[in-house]
């Protein structure tokens, strides 16, 4: 028996197939960001018809009358002053995500939702390669719950050496992948990056519960606030950059990653090394946070 398309319900309150709706979600998203939109962006999106892009331009009209108007002679709709939205959430994360998933080549110009790209500049990165036949083997592993045996360049041994690891899950910290997993030989849970799996020769079963890996499974809380040294317009700035509440800002982070959030952060060195101007953000809870790092720096491979 064929499935019903999921219907869900819009913030208008009406019900809309989850097609339609994601049409109406891609109507606000231009009118919104690129100030205009007509039925030839549709088309192009969504392989829609003619018919069918004005049906959906003309269902939108009657969901939000107040937002949008039609231009005779340019052929587009605008978004009225009162422009509200009601299928989207506007989301500058996402609006620069776009462009970040552009400059990686992980999505085409054809398959963003932007039209007219701003010039813009991303700082590039060293490409970390990752087999993708040794990747889906690791997450397959994760899945069945199963151990498997890797062939692994550690940093702390001149030669990659054989080695069985459980994984329970993937992890990123900003600019590599890791696979957290039970290590046999070592006896506790441990990070492995996936680029330096250089190769996987078995798998077996293995009884194992994620929610012993504690460093994983617990958080703490990362206060940070303006460096103390900086002016008072200086101070303003940073908390307005990072969305400061009456000057800090309180983050979670798995113990396990406390590791690599404070060296991006730049948080893992005595703030009184570089000049305010470039440290910039201070820990507000040195103590604490110090005491859970030192009993999380084996955890990694």
């Amino acid at each position: 028996m064929t499935k019903k398309p999921e219907k869900r319900k819009a913030k208008s309150g009406k019900e809309l197939r989850w097609g339609v709706e994601r049409r109406m979600e891609f109507i606000e998203f231009r009118l919104f960001w690129e100030g205009k939109i007509n039925r030839r962006d549709l088309i192009e999106k969504f392989g829609v018809s003619t018919p069918q892009a004005s049906a959906d331009l003309g269902k939108y009209q009657e969901a939000a009358p107040e937002n949008i108007h039609y231009d005779i002679r340019a052929k587009c709709y605008y978004p009225d002053k009162g422009f509200k939205p009601k299928f989207l959430d506007p989301d500058s994360d996402r609006y620069l995500a776009n462009l970040l998933s552009l400059s990686s080549g992980i999505m085409t110009e054809e398959e963003s939702w932007l039209y007219s790209v701003p010039s813009y500049g991303v700082l590039p990165q060293p490409h970390r390669g990752i087999d993708p036949g040794r990747l889906r083997r690791v997450v397959g592993a994760i899945r069945e719950k199963l151990a498997v045996q890797i062939r692994y360049q550690s940093m702390n041994a001149p030669e990659p050496e054989w080695r069985w690891i459980t994984p329970h899950a993937l992890a990123f910290d900003g600019y590599r992948w890791h696979v957290r997993a039970w290590c046999h030989r070592g006896e506790a849970f441990k990070d492995f990056v996936l680029a330096r799996i250089v190769s996987i020769r078995l798998t077996k079963g293995h009884d194992l519960d994620p929610t012993e890996d504690v460093e994983w499974q617990e958080f703490i809380d990362v206060r940070i606030g303006p460096h103390p040294k900086l002016t008072d317009t200086q101070r303003t700035a940073i908390e307005l950059d990072y969305g400061m509440e009456d000057g800090e800002l309180v983050i979670p982070v798995r113990r396990g990653f406390l590791f690599y959030f404070l060296k991006r952060m730049g948080l893992d060195i005595d703030p009184n090394v570089r000049q305010p101007k470039h440290q910039q953000i201070v820990l507000l809870n040195q103590e604490e946070v110090e005491k859970a790092y030192s009993l999380s720096e084996e955890g990694h491979s």
